[in-house]
Order: structure tokens, then sequence, then C-alpha cells
């Protein structure tokens, strides 16, 4: 595929300071235990195109805009050679028993729609270092499923997306964490996943983190963006941050006027 044809600004990076913090005004950190390399926060509504998803009070996301270079590469070869810059986010570490079930929602957000170039991953590690596998991958492709990327891993075995199709809804999306590149379109193929389910059962007991990436391609312009939300195991959030459905939430504040002093915590199935 040939190199893009763009006209590219100079954008000081003030500018791209200025422009992200206004963007992204109302974002809060990351929750506790989380860690990113590059461009990252909570939201809690919605913002532009993305909302929070069905039965969760709020959402992380990820972009690379102002994110650092190969910040959200993939994190083991091949890669594809066109990579430029982007963002890592990292989970706490978890403990499972084999046949226990991972759980979490996703959306991939571009605005570059030029053909097999912004992608998105999702990861397990051993512990927090070593890479163990991919769950699945996400790429821009003006024409049929977004997940898994055209050229790059497919998902990971066990994995089942709801719905099981992934095609972009069309159109430059609005997302304050794009910064400038909110609401702009690069050709076909850019827009918005929306939530998408992921559901994943492990074969080996261990100790995990889950690792999510997102780079730009060719260039640092038309930014891409991804979010995720509800990561659980066994339908109980990984750590005492994740997002929980907003019905148990209500539960959990009950429980507590009646002195219970425990919470239960589940995410919706």
């Amino acid at each position: 595929m040939s190199s893009k044809q763009r006209v590219l600004g100079c954008v000081t990076s003030a500018a791209i300071g200025l422009a992200l913090t206004a963007g992204a005004a109302n974002a809060a950190p990351l929750p506790t235990g989380w860690t990113t390399n590059g461009n990252a926060g909570t939201f809690s509504a919605t913002d532009g195109d993305v909302t929070v998803p069905t039965g969760f009070s709020s959402y992380v996301w990820l972009s690379t805009a102002g994110s650092p270079s190969a910040g959200g590469n993939l994190p083991v070869p091949p890669l594809t050679g066109q990579e430029t810059n982007g963002t890592t986010v990292s989970t706490p570490t978890f403990t499972v028993a084999s046949g226990d079930k991972l759980k979490f929602v996703f959306n991939f957000i571009t605005s570059d729609g030029a053909q097999y170039t912004e992608y998105a991953w999702a990861g397990l590690f051993q512990g927090t270092s070593t890479f163990d596998s991919y769950l699945f991958t996400a790429r821009t492709t003006p024409s049929g499923d977004t997940v898994p990327g055209f050229g790059l891993p497919g998902l990971g075995a066990g994995v089942m997306l709801t719905p099981a199709t992934t095609p972009i809804i069309a159109g430059g999306p609005t997302f304050s964490p794009l910064g400038g590149s909110s609401g702009t379109c690069y050709s076909g193929g850019c827009g918005y996943t929306d939530w998408v389910g992921m559901d994943y059962t492990f074969t080996t007991a261990g100790t995990y983190s889950l690792q999510f990436g997102v780079t730009n391609a060719l260039d640092t312009q038309y930014d891409t963006a991804f979010a995720v939300a509800g990561v659980t195991i066994n339908d109980v959030p990984i750590d005492d941050d994740v997002p929980e459905p907003a019905t148990l939430a209500l539960l959990g504040v009950a429980l507590a006027g009646l002195g219970t002093g425990r919470r239960k915590r589940q995410a919706c199935n």
C-alpha cells in the first residue's frame, strides 16, 4: 500500500497540550493499580460518540493523541513497520484458576480511515511483564470487520465476541481524547465500533495482568483511541476501582447503610 498523501501542518507541542487539556477536561485518573505509558484516563459520562456502556458507571480510555513514540506497539514481533506513536495501559495483576472467566467490553474509535493502518490490541501477560497471548486485535478498515485486525494476530483461542461481527460505524468520530482529530475523518473507514463484549476462559492457572494498546501508523495525524470497561474475573471486578454496574453500585450503598460493612461486587453479564 502506498504512503498516505496528506498535507500536514506544523503544530507546536504547546498547542497539542492545550488541545488535549481542553478536550479531555473531564477526564479522571486511571483506576487504582492501573498504569499507562502515554495518554489515558477515565470517563464517567458520555463523550461525543462514545457512551458509557450499558450497566456500567465509567470506562477507561487510551489515545494516540500526544502519545510517545512506539508507545502502543504490538508487544511481540512481527510489527507492521508503520507504527509511529501510541499508548499502552496495564491493569493490576490478578490470580485465576483453570476455567475462570474473563470479561470486559471495548470500543475502537479512529479518525484515520486509511486501509490497514491504525490498530489496537488486548493481551494477557504473566505477572506484569512476560507476554502470554493476545486476546484480540482491532484495525482500521473501510469494509468488513475491524476485529481481528487485518494482517495482525487473530482472536485468541477461546475468545468470544458479542456481537461476533465488528464493522465500523462510519464517520468522523467525536471523542475528546482524540484532541484536534475529534470530529475529523481521513478517507473511508474512520468511525467507531461501539461497545463489543469480550469473553475468555482461562485454561492455565496463574497470576496475570491485562495490557491494552493503541497506535498511530505512518504519521502522527488523525488519531485513534480505544476504550474498555467492566474488566471482571467470574463477574467480580479485578480491583475496587473497576467500573461496577450501576444497579449493583446502588445495592452496595444500601448494604453499607445496613451496617454490613461488606461490598458485593459483580459485573453484569
